[in-house]
């Protein structure tokens, strides 16, 4: 189904091997990439792997002018079965469900997995060995058509490129600090918020400027009518634990439906845990970790997986969140998950997708 290019000039073993030692996060890309294209008269079609290159497009391409563009973000592991990605059919759901938000052509699921499962047999060699590593996929579709009129274009490219990748978080899994915005929200209802599109990461990049310059890791944002209530980080659903045993999670709408949020509920719920998808207002977030019924919080998503959160600061006040150490649910939960998704734990949902490499 894939027309395969042949790279003029891929990387040599040696220089390949000097990349993969600390590959960071997003900043070291792979020799290759898959591309679908689409128009109206043609539908998909010219699916190819071909050399990682620019693309050259018309100044006048719609994406530049009206920001029709989605993305996923999944990783491909090293197990003892061979190569597997974690739950990619629900990615190609996430990913139709954004296409449809942003007036874009929906990409069958099996041209989604056969795209990821191409470019991850291509450059198996690029999956780094050392623990906690990954092959990190970035499938994304963007608009083409030349042409400046506020409708849906009638031309897309779909691309998948791979960049291997260590920890997200400089110095790995310690516990992060967030800044509570104050100026700025992320979503509102019947908006963007669910779609996983750039708009809403661009949106955020200025709360998250603050939150560094705060001396946080991340942004914590409010709902957009009371600008009360606990919604995302900037790339991260929130998770709170507290001293009766319970977890709670914002309710979806506005948020992203993260798959690694689903996945931590399961697993909560097959712990006998109380688990509640539910709304959680900043004041008693801060009451709650003042007075120790908050006993955990942690943020996930499928870069960072699970995240320790060890203190909130907002205008004029911060709270460590459980002494400001990791708590052992965050730790059981992440220690949990990582292990099936790299094939060292049972794997009682099935959620791990073997590529076939023959």
């Amino acid at each position: 189904m894939f027309k395969f290019l042949t790279h003029p000039a891929p990387t040599a073993a040696d220089e390949r091997a000097k990349r993969l030692i600390d590959p960071g996060f997003g900043k070291v890309f792979t020799d290759h990439m898959a591309t679908i294209r689409w128009t109206e008269a043609k539908g998909w079609h010219d699916a190819q792997i071909g050399p990682r290159q620019p693309f050259q497009i018309d100044p006048a391409a719609s994406v530049l002018h009206y920001a029709q563009e989605i993305f996923e973000g999944m990783k491909a592991y090293r197990s003892g079965n061979g190569v597997t990605l974690f739950r990619p059919l629900e990615n190609a759901a996430r990913f139709a469900r954004s296409a449809e938000r942003l007036a874009m052509p929906v990409l069958p699921d099996d041209l989604f997995i056969g795209a990821i499962e191409a470019l991850v047999r291509t450059e198996i060699d690029w999956i780094p060995e050392q623990e906690g590593s990954s092959l990190y996929l970035r499938p994304f579709m963007f608009a083409n058509e030349a042409f400046l009129g506020v409708r849906a274009a009638t031309e897309y490219m779909f691309c998948v490129i791979a960049s291997p990748a260590s920890a997200y978080f400089k110095g790995g899994a310690k516990p992060v600090k967030l800044w509570v915005s104050d100026d700025y929200t992320r979503a509102a209802p019947g908006g963007t918020g669910a779609a996983k599109c750039g708009g809403n990461y661009a949106s955020s990049l200025v709360a998250q400027q603050q939150a560094v310059a705060k001396g946080c890791d991340q942004v914590v944002f409010l709902d957009a009518a009371e600008h009360r209530w606990v919604e995302e980080l900037g790339g991260m659903n929130m998770f709170f634990v507290f001293d009766d045993g319970t977890l709670r999670t914002p309710p979806l709408g506005t948020i992203l439906p993260g798959i690694t949020r689903a996945s931590i509920l399961t697993l909560a719920r097959d712990r006998g845990m109380t688990v509640e998808e539910a709304p959680y207002d900043i004041d008693s977030w801060k009451a709650d970790a003042a007075s120790g019924r908050l006993t955990e919080a942690f943020a996930c998503g499928t870069a960072a997986v699970v995240a320790a959160v060890g203190e909130i600061r907002w205008t004029g006040g911060e709270q460590a969140v459980g002494g400001g150490v990791e708590g052992p649910v965050t730790t059981s939960l992440r220690a949990e998950l990582t292990g099936i998704q790299r094939g060292e734990r049972p794997d009682p949902h099935g959620w791990n997708h073997t590529v076939t490499l023959g």
